[in-house]
């Protein structure tokens, strides 16, 4: 609602308003140049005034052609005829139609139908083949897995028999005064190691 603004000889004033419990608001003198606070236009940006500013079609293109492409574009909003819809649709769209109808016609042939299906099959069975394949080389190498661990724990048994050695040479040399209780149970372990090592060679 615009501000009620009363003019006389003594200059520009807003006009006394009533409140709503029935009291007066007293006259207020308006200075020039003075814009009320509802009266005081929105700020917009450049880049809304432009958006705003700037026409629905191509400068220079003449207005019947402008009205006529209008009229096209509401014509397949409302489910006009097949072509104007197809008029609007982007390329992709009508790129995904025309695969879909080719996919239905192959569908509706019988024999191309039927070829599909048989490699299909084929396909299955090659698979499953494959299939069996993985199976019967993941079950043959049992033994030589057997083997590698053998040569592991020879290996780690060798190491500790080593381990065992250097701790006794330290003993014997006096370079070691008092050992640790884990250090006596390494060299108690000695003849179980040696024992256990000379199993697993034979065995080999």
């Amino acid at each position: 609602m615009a501000t009620p603004y009363v003019t006389d000889e003594s200059g520009k004033y807003i006009a006394a308003t009533q409140r709503p419990d029935g009291t007066w608001r007293k006259p207020r003198r308006v200075k020039d140049g003075y814009v009320p606070q509802e009266e005081v236009p929105v700020y917009e940006n450049k880049y809304v005034k432009f958006f705003k500013s700037k026409p629905d079609f191509p400068p220079g293109m003449n207005p019947e052609d402008a009205a006529a492409a209008k009229q096209q574009q509401v014509a397949a909003v409302r489910g006009g005829d097949r072509e104007s819809e197809a008029t609007g649709l982007s390329k992709t769209a009508k790129r995904n139609m025309k695969r879909k109808e080719k996919r239905k016609q192959q569908q509706g042939q019988g024999p191309a139908g039927g070829e599909a299906e048989a490699l299909a099959k084929e396909l299955e069975k090659v698979v499953v083949s494959a299939a069996e394949q993985q199976q019967n080389s993941a079950a043959a190498p049992a033994e030589p897995s057997t083997a590698t661990e053998k040569v592991k724990k020879m290996k780690n048994l060798r190491k500790k028999l080593r381990q065992v050695e250097e701790l006794q040479q330290k003993l014997d040399s006096g370079e070691l005064q008092n050992p640790s209780k884990d250090q006596l149970d390494k060299l108690g372990r000695a003849q179980a190691l040696r024992e256990e090592l000379r199993q697993l060679e034979e065995d080999s």
